[in-house]
């Protein structure tokens, strides 16, 4: 294995370390269900990815190379399906996700009550 394919290697270990950390802090820190299903699908998604393409940089062609990359399919396939799943589960069950307003809404609300009238 050559020094830049050690490094590269490493580097994208390192990478998706990181975002696996990130992803792990955004679901202790996200306030509702929605938001942490964001920060979970970061760490399936971005974090395993990368770590999986640097584990393979690092394992050469081969056998391992091959079960790593059906791995990385599975993630990418199974993520986003099971993300959703679990987002219909939860509106299925009332969970609504919080939708922030933006000014205008609000003005335009404001301004309805003033007038006496139903936004």
């Amino acid at each position: 294995m050559t020094a830049a394919v050690e490094i590269a290697s490493w580097v994208l270990i390192l990478l998706g370390s990181f975002f696996t950390l990130v992803g792990a802090f955004g679901l202790v820190r996200m306030p509702e269900v929605f938001t942490r299903m964001h920060a979970a699908s970061v760490i399936d998604t971005l974090g395993v990815g990368v770590l999986i393409l640097g584990m393979c940089l690092q394992a050469g062609l081969g056998l391992v190379t091959l079960k790593l990359v059906f791995l990385l399919a599975l993630f990418f396939f199974t993520g986003p399906v099971v993300t959703h799943a679990l987002a219909q589960a939860c509106l299925h069950q009332g969970i609504n996700p919080h939708l922030a307003e933006d000014r205008r809404s609000i003005a335009r609300q404001q301004s309805a009550e003033s007038d006496g009238r139903q936004p």
